[in-house]
């Protein structure tokens, strides 16, 4: 049986497969194309409304002030956006590894239409950030504990990722919506913390939606093979 530890390990020893570098410098152009449009549209707003109620100061300061609030918005955004974009790129990942560790499943997959992915992009990305938005309370209630709200959206995002990248690999294989998810709801939590705190870290978040879907691969591949 596949355990996430050894699917990490074959994840990360894959990087230097080719078609997983066309997918983490195309996957990590399309974010920061979207960060630097999110940047500008802030520096444009925060020009206008400083027009409009006549703070010249903040005019002023309104590179600096952009630069921060863009800080502050890819801290908290950058794993909504990088799975959102991952979602276009999935099939690349899972692609490489299964041709690389299970080609009879690869003969087998059917290929997402872009309306598709699009779609399931979209309803991840919005799902994540409405679960988040909720959580938002509890995780103010819990900031007097030092690492409750750490903890919290870790947990959350944990729930949230291991069906999102369950799911990446599973809707090219699954038949009919009869059959029945190949990993338990203990695996796909684990995957998704693993995966969670992988985006917590600086640089390391960069390679961690694409490890995920791998890691993701390997699971739903060996939980099939097992429950067949």
């Amino acid at each position: 049986m596949m355990t996430l530890p050894r699917a990490l390990a074959l994840s990360f020893s894959q990087l230097g497969d080719a078609a997983i570098i066309r997918v983490l410098v195309k996957s990590l152009f399309v974010t920061l194309a979207i960060f630097a449009v999110l940047g500008a549209a802030l520096y444009f707003a925060l020009g206008w409304l400083a027009d409009y109620l006549g703070w010249t100061p903040v005019r002023g300061a309104g590179v600096l002030l952009t630069v921060i609030m863009l800080l502050i918005f890819g801290w908290l955004l950058f794993r909504f956006v990088a799975l959102f974009v991952l979602n276009f790129y999935a099939e690349d990942v899972v692609r490489a590894v299964e041709a690389m560790h299970y080609p009879e499943e690869a003969s087998a997959a059917r290929s997402l239409p872009f309306s598709e992915e699009l779609s399931k992009g979209l309803r991840s990305a919005l799902r994540a950030l409405w679960v988040n938005l909720l959580a938002l309370p509890f995780a103010i209630v819990l900031l007097f504990t030092g690492v409750g709200t750490a903890l919290l959206f870790w947990a959350v995002n944990a729930w949230l990722l291991g069906r999102e990248l369950q799911d990446m690999v599973w809707l090219r294989h699954r038949t009919g919506a009869h059959e029945i998810d190949p990993m338990g709801q203990g695996d796909r939590f684990m995957l998704g913390g693993a995966i969670a705190g992988l985006l917590m870290l600086p640089f390391v978040n960069l390679l961690a939606p694409v490890i995920g879907a791998a890691s993701a691969t390997h699971m739903v591949h060996r939980r099939r093979a097992v429950n067949a």
